[in-house]
């Protein structure tokens, strides 16, 4: 079983930060890309931020001067941390992780289930 959590949402004030996490956990053998995505209730899902367990890693040109992407040393956690929050980053946060449970299959895509993050005053 693969599962993947993500945290660190919450209600926070225009100009304010959060940090969120994503933690992919169970049984495989590798995790390759990651990413974030954020969806607003009756709009399509919309990509953040993502990486590749090489390294690189890229953030919406939107949201770039203010959001930053990790991935720790481990490679199963990724983060997002996001600076002056603005009330249109107000959504659901998926995480979403390319993971190839057993060696000789190809990767399969894992959602978590996500954290909402609304930005208000």
């Amino acid at each position: 079983q693969v599962q993947v959590v993500e945290s660190g949402g919450g209600l926070v004030q225009p100009g304010g930060s959060l940090r969120l996490s994503c933690v992919v956990s169970g049984t495989f053998f590798g995790v390759n890309g990651m990413g974030w995505y954020r969806q607003v209730s009756g709009q399509e899902r919309e990509w953040v931020a993502g990486g590749t367990s090489g390294g690189t890693s890229r953030v919406a040109d939107s949201v770039k001067d203010r959001f930053t992407y990790s991935r720790d040393n481990g490679k199963t956690t990724i983060y997002l941390q996001m600076n002056n929050l603005k009330p249109e980053d107000t959504a659901v946060y998926y995480c979403k992780a390319a993971v190839r449970v057993r060696l000789q299959e190809k990767n399969r895509e894992f959602w978590g289930q996500g954290t909402q993050v609304t930005v208000s005053s």
